[in-house]
């Protein structure tokens, strides 16, 4: 059986240019490849692909539950300070959770949502 050696998330956005500012500027992604209708950006192991899609219904339209990542992370607190010195609109606030994680979730003006979750010792 063949392995999953890694993951990207491709995400339709409305507002290209604004979108590859977010996720760079306000996240800490770094762009490595654009290319027409296309940005491909990666912070640590994730990488997303962002594809120009001005026609898209917007993410905001999409029930509470429309997240498209759970990302792992080694310091939830101090990259939920990073976000929220920022400015980033938290979908649901820093929280150690019952299933033994701390995480919070994010919205990005697309209106896609991540979800940041840290294990915590048990």
């Amino acid at each position: 059986m063949s392995n999953i050696t890694a993951s990207t998330f491709v995400l339709a956005v409305r507002d290209f240019s604004g979108a590859i500012r977010f996720y760079t500027d306000t996240l800490g992604f770094e762009e490595t490849l654009r290319v027409e209708g296309w940005s491909f950006l990666s912070r640590g192991a994730c990488t997303l692909r962002l594809g120009d899609c001005p026609e898209a219904q917007p993410m905001t339209s999409s029930p509470d539950h429309s997240w498209f990542a759970y990302l792992h992370v080694s310091d939830a607190t101090s990259l939920y300070a990073e976000y929220t010195a920022k400015g980033v609109e938290i979908w649901h606030p820093l929280d150690d959770k019952p299933w033994g994680v701390r995480e919070f979730a994010i919205a990005t003006p697309e209106g896609h949502r991540i979800v940041f979750g840290e294990a915590l010792a048990r």
